[in-house]
């Protein structure tokens, strides 16, 4: 992934209003995010418990997405819909987003369960270990399985405006 500039995030955003977007919390360390392992910007708020965002680049333009979750965890193990790493307790959490547009604003969501530090491009890389989850042994190469993360990326992106 490019680096992106906060400008850019907040005038990417899909589901929410242009208010909201001006008045998220966006990473105040854009400069040092690794870059080249990453296939989205993914980020928690610090200060709204159960609220995080995504940044893709989709088809030549950034696509921002505003999601919720439940917040502590089911304590269960589960495994992560993007990027198939399995955690353990709150490692891996249902996301909900509104839909894009008119159908959004009508209150109407869909959701997938990531990784909720939404680290998935780096645990497919191998660049970060879940704590107490695990990776599947895989016969993919990392970028097969840097591949796929997109691709479960964009399909979950693509059911924002269906």
């Amino acid at each position: 992934m490019e680096p992106i500039t906060e400008r850019e995030i907040r005038a990417s955003f899909v589901n929410c209003s242009k208010g909201d977007a001006k008045r998220l919390n966006v990473p105040r360390d854009l400069a040092e995010r690794p870059w080249e392992d990453l296939d989205f910007l993914g980020w928690t708020d610090p200060s709204y418990a159960g609220r995080c965002y995504i940044a893709v680049p989709r088809e030549g333009k950034l696509v921002s997405i505003a999601l919720r979750h439940e917040t502590g965890g089911s304590g269960k193990t589960q495994m992560c819909a993007l990027c198939l790493t399995s955690h353990t307790g709150g490692g891996v959490s249902l996301m909900t987003a509104n839909k894009a547009g008119e159908s959004g604003r009508r209150g109407n969501t869909i959701g997938s369960y990531m990784c909720t530090d939404l680290a998935c491009s780096l645990y497919a890389r191998n660049k970060k270990k879940p704590s107490m989850g695990s990776r599947y042994c895989e016969d993919l190469t990392v970028e097969q399985k840097a591949e796929r993360v997109v691709d479960n990326l964009y399909a979950f992106v693509d059911k924002l405006y269906t």
